[in-house]
């Protein structure tokens, strides 16, 4: 998924933040979404070393992935728990040890057990929120989005954006045509739910690459509904815009959690493999994650000190909708998701 951040408003900013990260420690690099350089996340790293870990940001997984097996060479990458099984078939990765991540025990198990076999753990989940129904609350009924139906409306035609994404807009497509996962799709049901986008996809005025540009569409009031996640929703809370986020539409939501892989052959040093994920797994770092892009942290402990009031006011409090959980699928199924959205995409 495309988790950038507030600060990413131009590719001149990209390139720039990008030289810069990568002028810190030059013995530990890390592959990340752009953006999650969040100051706080990192202080028990920077205490022990000095300074930050050199960043390579990257815009969504499909293109880390292809970074990384382009022979691009990083300590750690930070997919989200769908793209995480193509690292382990080619061979990109090497099991973590948790016996040396303390607050791994923290981590809830519906996280972690897909991600173990006989050889170790393959992934420490970090971070997760949610994909649901971000929309301007002076302009749009409340009762309108109350379900995914509202993207295929006329009245919002070249008023909505969706997600360059291919978890978020299969998930939205799947939800609104009445599957809950997409672990046993058949040809049918997939037809049914390609159908569905191309019905919406007129209406669409923008597919957002990344959250600064969908806070911005969303605060230009050029768009008014969009499938999002809780990064533009926190930019425009701190912006005083009055964004609404229903994360209970009739068909329900999506959730989805990443987290980082431990690359083969890496360049740099395994010892801050740990420390870092470490300071990023860490009490101290679930507030300023929630701060900076309204995420929840993957430790429960640490999540539980922060009040209720707090996370309701975040769109990160539990919800009792209909979740659609983008696990980790085939390859072959996410070569036919992507392959079918550009097709979608290029109006065909």
């Amino acid at each position: 998924m495309t988790r950038s951040f507030r600060l990413l408003t131009t590719a001149a900013s990209v390139l720039v933040l990008a030289t810069a990260a990568r002028a810190a420690d030059p013995e530990f690099t890390v592959l990340d979404w752009a953006g999650w350089e969040i100051d706080g996340m990192l202080q028990p790293y920077v205490d022990k070393h000095g300074q930050k870990p050199s960043y390579v940001f990257y815009a969504d997984d499909d293109e880390a992935f292809q970074k990384v097996s382009s022979g691009f060479k990083a300590d750690v990458v930070h997919p989200c728990s769908a793209a995480v099984p193509r690292y382990k078939d080619a061979g990109l990765i090497e099991p973590w040890d948790p016996a040396k991540i303390p607050e791994f025990a923290n981590i809830p198990a519906r996280m972690t057990e897909a991600f173990k076999d006989d050889a170790g753990q393959w992934f420490i989940p970090t971070d997760y929120a949610y994909t649901a129904i971000a929309y301007n609350k002076e302009t749009v009924p409340e009762a309108d989005v109350g379900t995914l139906q509202v993207f295929a409306d006329p009245k919002y035609a070249g008023r909505i954006s969706l997600p360059d994404n291919t978890d978020d807009i299969w998930s939205l497509a799947f939800l609104a045509t009445g599957l809950t996962n997409w672990d046993s799709v058949t040809d049918e049901q997939f037809q049914a739910a390609a159908d569905w986008l191309r019905k919406v996809h007129p209406n669409v005025r923008s597919y957002w690459a990344d959250p600064s540009e969908l806070s911005q569409l969303m605060a230009s009031g050029e768009v008014q509904i969009a499938w999002s996640w809780n990064d533009p929703v926190a930019i425009l809370l701190s912006e005083n815009f009055p964004v609404g986020f229903n994360r209970a539409p009739a068909e329900g939501a999506a959730t989805w959690f990443c987290g980082f892989v431990n690359m083969k052959d890496a360049p740099g040093s395994e010892d801050k493999a740990y420390d870092f994920i470490n300071s990023l797994l860490a009490h101290s770092s679930a507030q300023p994650l929630l701060d900076a892009i309204g995420y929840a942290l993957s430790n429960d402990a640490a999540m539980a000190e922060i009040p209720a009031e707090t996370l309701k006011a975040s769109y990160i409090d539990p919800v009792t909708t209909t979740l659609f959980a983008q696990t980790p699928t085939s390859q072959e199924f996410r070569d036919k998701m992507i392959e079918e959205f550009e097709l979608i995409k290029s109006g065909f």
